[in-house]
């Protein structure tokens, strides 16, 4: 399991036509706010100040082929290279992290080929490190250090 040191919420939120909406601050826009979304919002937010990670290497919701379908991964951050390392995938709190959600996470690493994987529910992270043709857990999230 990873930790989850959320920073002090300081979101901007808003209603508009009566569905709340949160303002991403990475993308510029307001979004809507659903649970998914509160997870991701809250994994930027420690990314950007408890991990350090650079703004302009983080990437979100963009969408991707996956064999035939066309898919959108959460949070895929870059390294220095602007290679793909890191790949978050955030399911609402109520979702629970099992074989289904890693499978998901899975099918967008065979595109994606990052150094990192991370699945997270905003209650529970889990990580690996891809390691020559295995997995291995991580315990803590790597250091952006690139």
């Amino acid at each position: 399991m990873l930790p989850l040191n959320f920073p002090k919420p300081d979101f901007s939120v808003r209603k508009n036509n009566e569905q709340p909406q949160i303002f991403d601050r990475l993308r510029k826009l307001w979004v809507k706010l659903t649970p998914e979304e509160w997870v991701r919002q809250n994994v930027l937010g420690m990314m950007l100040e408890e991990l350090n990670f650079p703004a302009p290497y983080i990437s979100i919701e963009k969408e991707i082929q996956v064999g035939q379908l066309k898919k959108r991964f959460d949070l895929l951050i870059y390294d220095a290279s602007h290679r793909p390392w890191m790949l978050v995938e955030c399911k609402a709190p109520e979702v629970a992290l099992s074989q289904k959600t890693a499978e998901q996470m899975l099918n967008y690493q065979q595109v994606l080929q990052t150094k990192y994987m991370v699945i997270t529910n905003g209650n529970t992270a889990m990580g690996w490190e891809y390691h020559v043709q295995e997995l291995v857990e991580l315990h803590t999230w790597p250091a952006y250090n690139l």
